[in-house]
């Protein structure tokens, strides 16, 4: 690549950039790209599941599954559409485009990206195309996170083509699956700590200028069965143990923060009061805090525990409620569903806590804070076994006390696979309007 064309490319994603800090928005699910529009403000009306398939379990395809989660609906808790992708590729991660109408879908073991349409028809979801360039443009697999910026799609990779290490980098292509730039993880020293170049989970601060990164592992440990890993020394040192903030127009790192246990979801608080992001740390069960350091540059500090660390709860997920007061924590192992207050961020501290499934994994709260969603696969190769492998999609209403369950979509029982990333939607405003008035009419029948 000439440095002329990389310079364009830098400047593009840097105009871009401006863009996004001037016009900013918040979105209704606390873990979303602040570039999102087309918010829900109330009601979601139905959760998109992106599951891996299983090999002798219905058509065995991962798939895109919904389910209508609107309580005034006839499918309240039901599924109502599924749509295989052929084949499996690990299905992960997803993400929104900036305009809300196209869902990016990873495969971490095949790479492949495939882009639903949710805007025509959220209940009916199209997949309109495939992606499967991302190892020879970039020389990464594993496409983790998928981030959206205006026209563009930032993506975090786990991996790389050459050795299935944990060595990546970040993928940003346009909002019509079109390659545009590539950017290496820092594997250097800077500002005091020495980068692993190992990634997995990105967020921005418009207002600051900033995008954060954090760490995982390799294609060659995350399809490697879970019990056989853990056994294996070498492996395990193959975690990532470092964060880095990168200036967000200039698409830079300016720091690297060593963050022992590899650091996963990364979540600003979403106050605008606010200035810092958190998260857990898989190995250590610790949640850390990214702030400002005084100098005009930004610090990581270990700030609670998650569980009892020797027992390695495992935590997977987090996602932040839309004040920035507090904080929900899934732990994989133990299955337990965590409540931290986050009022003093410097020390949170655990308020609440459920066994909410013998494994979970992915948890998401509604913007208004009154629903928690959980679903429960990891990785196929680290999913517990037998009994224990409970596959399902949960919606759980939260008071502020405690959480109850509304209903469990079984996945095994239904035949669908393996539950692992969700994303809400609702129905175009026309349409809502036409049911409520259809809803109005029979009622007044």
């Amino acid at each position: 690549m000439s440095i002329r064309l990389e310079r364009t490319k830098v400047a593009a994603i840097g105009a871009f950039a401006a863009m996004a800090v001037a016009g900013a928005a918040l979105a209704d699910e606390t873990c979303n790209s602040p570039y999102t529009t087309r918010l829900i403000k109330g009601q979601e009306d139905y959760v998109h599941v992106w599951t891996l398939g299983v090999d002798g379990l219905g058509d065995g395809s991962d798939k895109l599954v919904t389910v209508d989660v609107n309580p005034k609906s006839k499918g309240y808790g039901k599924v109502v559409h599924t749509l295989p992708v052929g084949g499996r590729g690990e299905a992960h991660h997803m993400g929104f485009t900036d305009d809300r109408k196209f869902l990016w879908a990873g495969g971490l073991d095949d790479s492949k990206i495939h882009v639903f349409d949710v805007g025509t028809d959220p209940s009916k979801p199209k997949l309109v195309k495939t992606i499967a360039d991302l190892p020879q443009k970039t020389g990464f697999v594993g496409p983790h996170t998928f981030y959206a910026m205006p026209g563009r799609m930032l993506i975090q990779a786990l991996s790389n083509n050459k050795d299935h290490g944990g060595v990546t980098g970040i993928a940003v292509y346009n909002n019509k699956g079109e390659f545009v730039a590539k950017y290496d993880m820092p594997a250097t020293e800077i500002g005091g700590a020495k980068g692993d170049g190992y990634g997995y989970d990105l967020a921005i601060n418009p207002k600051k200028n900033v995008l954060l990164t954090s760490s995982f592992t390799g294609w060659n440990n995350y399809m490697m069965d879970m019990g056989k890993m853990v056994k294996d020394a070498e492996a395990m040192k193959r975690f990532g143990t470092t964060m880095a903030a990168w200036d967000l127009k200039a698409m830079k790192p300016k720091q690297v923060f060593s963050v022992p246990g590899s650091p996963l979801e990364i979540r600003w608080s979403l106050n605008p009061k606010d200035n810092w992001a958190v998260t857990a740390t898989a190995l250590t069960s610790k949640i850390w805090l990214i702030k400002p350091d005084g100098k005009g540059g930004w610090q990581a500090k270990d700030v609670a525990t998650i569980g009892d660390p020797s027992k390695i709860p495992l935590p997977v997920d987090i996602s932040i409620s839309a004040d920035g007061k507090g904080l929900w924590v899934n732990t994989f192992m133990d299955g337990m569903t965590r409540y931290f207050d986050l009022t003093n961020p410097e020390a949170p501290k655990e308020v609440y806590s459920k066994n909410t499934g013998k494994q979970v994994n992915m948890i998401s709260q509604s913007w208004d804070g009154k629903r928690v969603y959980i679903t429960s696969s990891l990785l196929a190769n680290w999913d517990k076994k037998g009994e224990d492998n409970e596959q399902f999609l949960a919606l759980f209403d939260w008071n502020g006390k405690e959480l109850k369950e509304k209903w469990r979509v079984d996945f095994n029982k239904e035949k669908l696979g393996r539950a692992h990333h969700m994303k809400f939607s609702a129905k175009p405003a026309a349409k809502k309007a036409a049911a409520a008035e259809s809803v109005r009419v029979a009622a007044a029948r």
